[in-house]
């Protein structure tokens, strides 16, 4: 059950302004939702940033032409999972599956799963059993 904190804000709340700010590009605002001790890991490219100012960096520099879609955002207690889609006009559409500890209204840790539609093929093996989506 989620709980909301001690300002009232839920976590799932958090997060889902959270992704406004990011699609604004609200560095300043979405540096507000984050602890300034936040580590973020990205196990796809085995990259983790320590630190507010090092997650701002990788988002506001990100090159541009992307746009963010939540498809949802879901809570248990101080754990919120996030499903986004980014499509970007030059690299194609990226999705991404977050889970995101908030804790007294800010993030103070998130692990992000960053993929795109078809970035591995699927094996032979599985082919009797599954369909391309």
């Amino acid at each position: 059950m989620e709980q909301a904190d001690s300002v009232g804000r839920a976590p799932s709340a958090v997060v889902a302004e959270l992704w406004r700010r990011v699609e604004a590009r609200d560095w300043a605002g979405l540096g507000a939702l984050l602890a300034e001790d936040v580590v973020v890991e990205w196990p796809v490219t085995a990259e983790r940033m320590v630190g507010r100012a090092n997650f701002l960096a990788v988002n506001s520099e990100y090159p541009e032409g992307w746009e963010i879609r939540v498809r949802r955002v879901v809570a248990d207690g101080d754990t919120v999972v996030s499903e986004v889609d980014v499509p970007h006009a030059e690299f194609g559409m990226f999705h991404a599956a977050s889970f995101w500890t908030v804790r007294e209204g800010v993030v103070v840790r998130a692990r992000e799963y960053w993929t795109s539609p078809g970035a591995e093929s699927a094996p032979a093996w599985r082919h009797p059993y599954a369909e391309p989506m």
